[in-house]
């Protein structure tokens, strides 16, 4: 399928979702329903990981402001959702290489990701405050992500930060020289292409699964997972038979 604002791609397991309305990565209700798409795409493509990065000077500025309009808001709500319920419908971990400004649901868009690698030049904000909204996606997100003071000041202050204290805050898992950022990311994800994408998938699932629980009640489903899901494919056999044999696992995906 071809795309006006994005691009996609799948090379040596990373399946790539690609931002591309340069300079500023601007989300419309159009791009974000070929952002649906690309996900569900991506969910259904071999591989160990789903890259989310962005072509041009800014990561996303956000969503277009012409589509908050009283004839468009509604649509651009629904669009918005239905975009990141597909992301969290994406077994496969997501990754989010930011290089430049991430504002507004252009900031949305990485925090909801699994990991986010960053450059030098990212910058992370939700300014919806300082114009008299607030960003519905971190708002649920943010409080889970970073300490409760920390998340309520950046929703509150409506304040930009950079790459460093996104870092140091738990925004950002590293950060990278701007320089070469394309291939300082595949260096960097160099560690997880060597596992097996279905233990991966079931790991974020088993993460998942105990977020917000008890701990009884995230072990039961967690333990179910192992037992029931993990233990079952031929990647867990071949994993733990490798270990015993001493040499490198082939893993099958499945």
């Amino acid at each position: 399928m071809s795309y006006e604002s994005i691009k996609v791609n799948n090379e040596g397991g990373i399946i790539s979702i690609t931002l591309d309305r340069p300079p500023l990565n601007v989300l419309t209700i159009a791009m974000m329903e070929e952002l649906i798409l690309a996900f569900k795409w991506a969910q259904q493509e071999e591989g160990q990981l789903v890259l989310l990065d962005a072509a041009g000077k800014a990561f996303s500025a956000g969503v277009d402001v012409a589509d908050h309009t009283p004839d468009k808001v509604n649509a651009m709500v629904d669009v918005f959702e239905r975009l990141f319920k597909a992301m969290s419908e994406t077994a496969k971990p997501i990754v989010c290489a930011v290089n430049g400004a991430a504002l507004g649901g252009g900031c949305e868009l990485p925090i909801f990701c699994d990991i986010v690698v960053a450059s030098e030049k990212a910058k992370f904000g939700q300014p919806e405050i300082v114009v008299g909204v607030f960003p519905p996606i971190a708002c649920c997100m943010l409080p889970k992500l970073l300490s409760w003071p920390r998340a309520m000041e950046l929703l509150l202050s409506g304040e930009v930060i950079g790459a460093e204290k996104a870092e140091k805050i738990g925004l950002a898992n590293v950060v990278l020289p701007a320089e070469n950022f394309a291939n300082g990311v595949k260096e960097y994800l160099k560690k997880f292409l060597d596992k097996s994408p279905v233990v991966l998938a079931m790991t974020k699932k088993a993460a998942l699964a105990g977020l917000n629980k008890s701990f009884a009640e995230g072990i039961q489903e967690i333990d179910r997972i192992y037992l029931e899901e993990l233990m079952p494919t031929e990647d867990a056999k071949e994993g733990l038979a490798a270990f015993m044999e001493k040499r490198k696992p082939v893993w099958q995906g499945k």
